[in-house]
């Protein structure tokens, strides 16, 4: 895992532990707050065209920006509970997206593998 990754985990460790949040980090529970993290990511862009999503005014782009990190801490919370080394199953995943998405059939294409 990176520096960077491994700092911010053990950042995270040290934050929890100093609340007494451990108890509450189940798998379970950091999965649960990822996904409403995930979704609360998705309000600043509801209504807006492809074009202006690219283009945020400065205070919507600090609301992502806040949105953005929380769905980091939490995956990177939920990865140290499961023991799962997030640049290694990158690595793998982007491996096995690159075998179903060859550059050929893929090029230009927003379908699903299965439709290549």
């Amino acid at each position: 895992m990176p520096d960077s990754l491994i700092r911010l985990r053990d950042a995270l460790r040290v934050f929890a532990a100093e609340r007494d949040w451990d108890q509450f980090h189940s798998p379970k529970n950091l999965a649960t707050a990822l996904a409403v993290e995930a979704a609360e990511l998705l309000e600043p862009f509801q209504w807006l065209t492809d074009g202006q999503s690219r283009d945020l005014p400065a205070d919507t782009r600090a609301a992502v920006e806040q949105e953005l990190a929380d769905v980091l801490l939490y995956l990177v919370r939920l990865s140290d509970q499961l023991g799962v080394d997030l640049e290694q199953a990158a690595a793998a995943k982007m491996a096995r997206n690159g075998e179903k998405y060859p550059v050929d059939k893929s090029r230009g294409s927003s379908r699903k593998y299965t439709k290549l």
